[in-house]
């Protein structure tokens, strides 16, 4: 397995909102008011940097899903020396959600597994190559201590995101999506996030093509792994690791990325 994918399509809502507290280059300021969060400088743009831990992963064939209106995320992948990847990019028309992005990438995928990746998130070497490890489906979850110790995102905020449900097996459940505390109190020690860090098998296209819109109008890829297990008998293996993943979804976020990401050396 050496195919990885990188969502890259978002409108970057959050990250074209502006934020007086943010301490922000002109630079990063200017991008920051595009919404392309793949290219904010660090010192090399945040891209580069998800590139090079998909490389240190085993990765060597990487596919961008971008918007059609993205050309400047053509033109810097362009530009960009490469020995350890090869780079490829999928068109999604319009957002329509994660699981319209995931099936712009059938072709891409070619019936291989690949791992499915954020681009506003920089994920543990660890974790991105465990999933190559596995034999079927999964998706890499970390635990809300190890978030809080070493990354970047706050107690309040991690709070919200979603908790992954799994059985004694350690096989997924489910997805839970803004969970309330009694939800969270009812699962066993440690509660564990989807920062969205999946393996896919070619299964996931016909699930995409079954499933309806969301309430919000998108097609989401929890339901379409939600059909997988429910209607298609697959199991996603849930790998625990209780290290950070770096969130880049703010303006607030770019200096603790920033002072993350300064050691990392990146090669392509």
């Amino acid at each position: 397995m050496d195919k990885a994918v990188i969502l890259a399509r978002g409108l970057g809502t959050r990250m074209r909102k502006q934020d007086g507290a943010a301490q922000l280059s002109g630079e990063q300021a200017a991008i920051a008011q595009t919404g392309v969060k793949a290219l904010i400088p660090i010192d090399r743009p945040f891209l580069d940097y998800a590139l090079s831990g998909l490389a240190d992963a085993g990765y060597k064939r990487i596919c961008l899903v971008i918007g059609p209106e993205h050309g400047v995320v053509r033109d810097h992948c362009s530009s960009l020396s490469l020995s350890r990847i090869s780079l490829d990019f999928a068109t999604q028309e319009k957002p329509l959600g994660t699981a319209d992005a995931v099936a712009a990438v059938e072709e891409f995928a070619a019936g291989d597994p690949f791992a499915v990746v954020n681009s506003d998130n920089y994920y543990p070497t660890e974790s991105l190559a465990a999933l190559r490890g596995l034999s079927g489906p999964g998706l890499a979850v970390f635990t809300r201590e190890g978030m809080l110790a070493s990354g970047n995102v706050e107690p309040e905020r991690l709070m919200k995101f979603a908790v992954v449900q799994t059985d004694a097996d350690g096989n997924m459940l489910r997805v839970i999506e803004k969970p309330q505390p009694e939800v969270v109190e009812s699962l066993p020690a440690p509660v564990c996030v989807s920062m969205n860090c999946w393996r896919f098998h070619e299964s996931i296209f016909p699930a995409i093509r079954a499933i309806e819109p969301s309430p919000r109008g998108e097609l989401e890829i929890t339901d379409a792994v939600q059909h997988c297990i429910d209607h298609m008998g697959e199991r996603f293996r849930a790998l625990p690791f209780e290290l950070p993943v770096l969130d880049m979804s703010s303006r607030a976020d770019i200096g603790a990325v920033t002072e993350q990401l300064k050691r990392v050396e990146v090669s392509l």
